[in-house]
């Protein structure tokens, strides 16, 4: 998978509108400043035109699939025509199913839930904890982060070889790392694992917001992704892909919707006829609200053009790289090196500064938003950072104090809504920290560096 690295002009392919580009925060120094969001790898902000779209359609929201009025016809309507959008986006074949979830989290445990009896599940130490973690009734094969894509097919592979090749196998893997934005070699892990008799889903949570996604294209056999990654706020996400695991399992939740037809038995228990369609993991009344501003969201990036989206998302990527590069200090966090392919999310270090310190002082003394921490990534920061990934952490900063060395990172992040005041704003601000020192005292407090009310700076 490779990314388009020509120069665009900026004015070509100007940011995408975003709520929350003019709001001001306070600065512990005095005065206000516009916010600058560059967190876009824990929640992007929402478009406008997913804003815009969601207060057109509030009048008229009413319970799909079960009433008879107007509004609920046309809310069912809208939800599966959501459904439609959202296959397109992500280039379904035919026969694909799109089942509408809470996040990428929940669609990992769905689908975990739906795995065949015995099933063997490979993922690497590098992935987010919703791809590590919910393959607990599985046997699970932990794999080494790689040094480069190649080696990271190979391991694959090898691992593929030694298994039992007569029963059910799946491959999880991300499209692109929530701490490094470094891009995976989907295409080709994907032929290793059907070379192998396995199946791949691919957590798509950081590349589709940045890169179009095409499962057939890649020849996975399922993807998650989160709306609130998608510039879509209201707390839904997406599994899609092959249907015939989904059908088999039991409902990822009992309840209505979910079941087609239930009758009392004479000895007094019940029978159920379940959906095979999507509906059988859809239990309960779904967030259309949520449904309708992930489709939303996917008309508005196709609509925009991810060519140019992507070109101009690049160009902020060489801009941050170049600019922390003249700071000696910082040391960029990557597991296959400077020339890897990447989205927009990169995370470092700065020697002599624990990170929820550094990351504090963007906030109070520039407005600037970035996360610190392990990014719910813990092996893989872990692993970057040269300790024992199997060290304990969490997923918010350590019990340290300002100046003393911690073991996490800052993480900036950022998308099709990003300005390039916001960048150039960041990279000033990380210059000064380094060279000038923070210029308001802090303190821990429940864990987080926070700053000292009323107190600056010896300077």
């Amino acid at each position: 998978m490779s990314v388009p690295t020509a120069a665009l002009d900026s004015s070509v392919c100007a940011p995408l509108p975003v709520l929350g580009q003019n709001v001001t925060v306070p600065l512990v120094t005095g005065g206000e400043v516009t916010y600058a969001a560059l967190d876009y790898a824990a929640s992007a902000p929402a478009l406008q035109r997913v804003w815009d779209d969601v207060a057109a359609y509030a009048p008229y929201y009413g319970s799909v699939h079960r009433g008879a009025g107007y509004l609920s016809q046309l809310s069912t309507d809208l939800f599966e025509s959501s459904r439609r959008t959202v296959a397109e986006f992500l280039g379904c074949r035919a026969d694909d199913q799109v089942v509408f979830t809470r996040s990428t989290t929940d669609s990992l445990n769905l689908l975990a839930a739906a795995i065949p009896a015995g099933c063997q599940v490979f993922v690497y130490e590098t992935e987010h904890h919703a791809s590590l973690l919910p393959w607990r009734d599985a046997r699970v094969t932990y794999l080494d982060a790689p040094r480069t894509p190649g080696q990271a097919v190979e391991t694959l592979e090898r691992a593929l070889a030694d298994r039992d090749p007569y029963g059910p196998a799946l491959v999880c893997v991300t499209g692109a790392s929530n701490v490094t934005g470094e891009l995976w070699p989907v295409r080709e892990l994907a032929a290793a694992a059907h070379a192998h008799g396995a199946r791949i889903v691919l957590d798509a949570a950081q590349l589709a917001p940045h890169h179009p996604v095409d499962i057939a294209e890649l020849d996975v056999d399922w993807v998650a992704f989160s709306g609130h990654k998608l510039y879509a706020p209201f707390g839904s996400g997406v599994l899609a892909g092959r249907a015939d695991w989904l059908q088999s399992a039991e409902p990822y939740l009992a309840g209505g919707g979910a079941s087609r037809k239930v009758a009392r038995r004479a000895d007094g228990g019940v029978d159920v006829d379940w959906h095979t369609t999507a509906a059988r993991h859809e239990a309960g009344s779904p967030n259309v609200i949520g449904v309708y501003s992930i489709a939303s969201a996917c008309k508005a990036l196709t609509e925009a053009g991810f060519d140019s989206l992507v070109a101009r998302e690049q160009e902020l990527v060489s801009r941050v790289r170049e600019g922390l590069a003249e700071v000696p200090e910082v040391r960029v966090l990557s597991l296959f090196g400077d020339d890897a392919p990447r989205v927009g999310v990169i995370s470092f270090v700065v020697r002599g500064w624990n990170s929820s310190h550094f990351a504090a002082a963007l906030s109070a003394e520039y407005g600037i938003g970035v996360r610190d921490g392990l990014f719910c990534a813990h092996p893989l920061v872990r692993t970057l950072l040269g300790s024992d990934p199997q060290d304990p952490g969490e997923c918010g900063a350590p019990e340290a104090e300002p100046g003393e060395r911690s073991l996490n990172a800052i993480r900036v992040s950022f998308g099709a809504g990003t300005p390039d005041e916001h960048i150039d704003r960041f990279l000033r601000a990380v210059t000064e920290l380094v060279r000038e020192g923070a210029r308001w005292n802090y303190r821990t407090e429940d864990g987080r560096c926070v700053p000292d009310r009323g107190e600056a700076a010896q300077v």
